[in-house]
């Protein structure tokens, strides 16, 4: 990637960054079966290259939360996805859980090892052979329609890219591209054979699509889940409000337009906050997340993810 060298990571007191540990840990271990040791087995590579964009893109927390609202509130905007997430899914009911339970499966397709990612994946189709039914106005869906597949994997991974070039670090039209064709063996794993592999065919994607969207209340319901759900630790939960607001902000014009959410964004002195904070996350290694541990089973250096790019 042609971009500048970074700067220098940043090493914090051992309070802070003990309790930025244990909620790292938090955040990726929902329970005690879903514990994934990413530094395991030693050497085995994962789906994507540690030299990856990808690699540099998920290893921001801050990023990745903002990104992953605005993928969900686009995938929300489809009545077929939005009736399947709704009806078969503990979001509701348990959003904290099932957030944390997507954010792991997220860290393992691109940080794990790859025989433990391709059986993650093999288990998640599996699960949603039985997802299927019918959205309020009559329209059949199943969870493994690749149509369906194709609109979740390209609004999950604009997201979390778009989150990270528009708050964290600006990255070359030549790097967005290269992280859309990162993505699309895992995708096509998941059953998302057309996922978007570059911008352009993400326009594409989004111009196809974009008829079939529709406001719902729903979405305004998750945007609240999100603005007061105890996802973040103690000492970030006043900000998360703010972060919700982030990702509507960055959700694109016309969509935003058909679900009702023009004016929910960012005023300008906000946005650069966030983007002063999401430019200080990249900065911070910590020793418990998936990326640096992937690092470690790879033979790399902890702050390897954090020197110059590529």
């Amino acid at each position: 990637m042609a971009l500048a060298e970074l700067s220098p990571p940043i090493v914090l007191p051992w309070p802070l960054r003990g309790g930025l540990e244990a909620a790292a840990r938090a955040l990726f271990e929902p329970d005690d079966r879903s514990r994934t040791d990413f530094s395991r087995p030693l050497g085995e590579p994962a789906l994507v290259a540690p030299d990856s964009v990808s690699w540099r893109v998920f290893k921001n927390p801050l990023s990745l939360f903002i990104g992953g609202v605005t993928a969900v509130i686009m995938e929300l905007a489809e009545p077929r996805v939005r009736t399947g997430v709704w009806e078969h899914t503990t979001f509701r009911v348990d959003p904290v859980r099932r957030l944390r339970r997507t954010g792991l499966a997220a860290m393992v397709t691109i940080y794990g090892a790859r025989s433990t990612a391709e059986a993650m994946i093999a288990r998640v189709r599996r699960m949603h052979d039985s997802v299927a039914g019918t959205t309020p106005s009559g329209e059949a869906y199943r969870a493994n329609d690749p149509q369906l597949l194709n609109w979740v994997q390209g609004t999950a991974a604009y997201g979390f890219l778009q989150a990270y070039h528009a708050y964290v670090r600006p990255l070359s039209p030549a790097a967005r591209d290269r992280y859309y064709a990162e993505g699309a063996p895992a995708a096509r794993l998941y059953g998302a054979a057309g996922a978007p592999r570059s911008e352009t065919e993400l326009e594409v994607l989004f111009q196809r699509t974009a008829g079939r969207l529709q406001r719902s209340q729903i979405v305004f319901e998750f945007i609240s889940i999100m603005r007061s759900a105890p996802v973040l630790p103690l000492v970030l939960r006043p900000a998360q409000h703010l972060l919700v607001r982030a990702a509507v902000d960055l959700t694109p014009r016309w969509a935003r337009t058909i679900l009702g959410l023009d004016g929910h964004g960012l005023e300008p002195w906000e946005r650069e906050l966030v983007r002063q904070a999401g430019a200080l996350a990249d900065r911070v290694v910590l020793a418990s997340s998936p990326a640096v541990r992937a690092c470690r089973r790879m033979r790399l250096p902890a702050d390897y993810l954090y020197r110059a790019f590529n």
